[in-house]
């Protein structure tokens, strides 16, 4: 059996002090938590990670007892969103396990905004554009990659999926997504159509082999 050397021991000193709850002072519920499903963390760990929950922290309203620890509550994210949530700030190198990463990026990615986590946000974006494909540009579990994009702005995260869903207009447009993403976005949707018809794609399939030819008209 493989043991730690020193330097993975000191590196994983957080992560130790999270899983054993030593000395924890404080307790972070989800918006979706059974009564009593809280995480126990420290204060000092998650104020040295988001400004936003320092402030939280320091507010008057936020006074623990010594018999009671007090709650943060994260309305807007599910149990398992705030465990990933949590595993990324114990973390020593800012990183976090990539099945629960790919899996709650776009959770991760609000959060990352909301609480002020710049390094997450940062991974989150790079993982949302290259993941990006026509696929998931416009997606109807949750907001879609180019809403995200508004929350707020993110030029980078922006131009990848309008590119995405320019490219793939022919097959979008028809969607029912689409349809509804039109509904909730009608200037995002006009954008799009707009510099859709500058370069437009014409996909033309044979009726007896199937084989599909991409025509590109210009505008002139």
């Amino acid at each position: 059996m493989a043991t730690q050397n020193n330097k993975e021991i000191f590196l994983g000193g957080l992560k130790k002090l999270f899983k054993e709850q030593w000395q924890a002072d404080v307790l972070l519920k989800a918006g979706n938590s059974d009564k009593g499903a809280t995480i126990s963390a420290h204060k000092l760990v998650l104020a040295s990670r988001s400004m936003v929950l320092k402030k939280i922290m320091e507010s008057d309203e936020f006074k623990a007892s010594s018999s009671k620890l007090e709650t943060v509550t994260f309305s807007e994210m599910k149990h398992e969103e705030l465990e990933a949530l949590v595993e990324f700030m114990y973390s020593i190198d800012g990183s976090i396990s990539s099945e629960s990463f790919k899996k709650h990026v776009r959770p991760l990615y609000l959060a990352a905004d909301k609480y002020e986590i710049p390094h997450l946000r940062d991974l989150c974006r790079s993982q949302l554009i290259s993941s990006l494909n026509s696929s998931n540009a416009l997606n109807s579990h949750g907001l879609n990659i180019i809403e995200l994009a508004q929350i707020p702005f993110e030029k980078a995260l922006h131009d990848a999926a309008f590119a995405t869903i320019k490219d793939n207009i022919s097959t979008i447009a028809s969607s029912a997504e689409f349809k509804l993403f039109v509904v909730n976005n009608p200037y995002l949707s006009v954008e799009i159509m707009k510099a859709s018809l500058i370069h437009p794609h014409i996909n033309h399939k044979c009726r007896y082999c199937g084989h599909i030819t991409e025509w590109k008209q210009l505008n002139k």
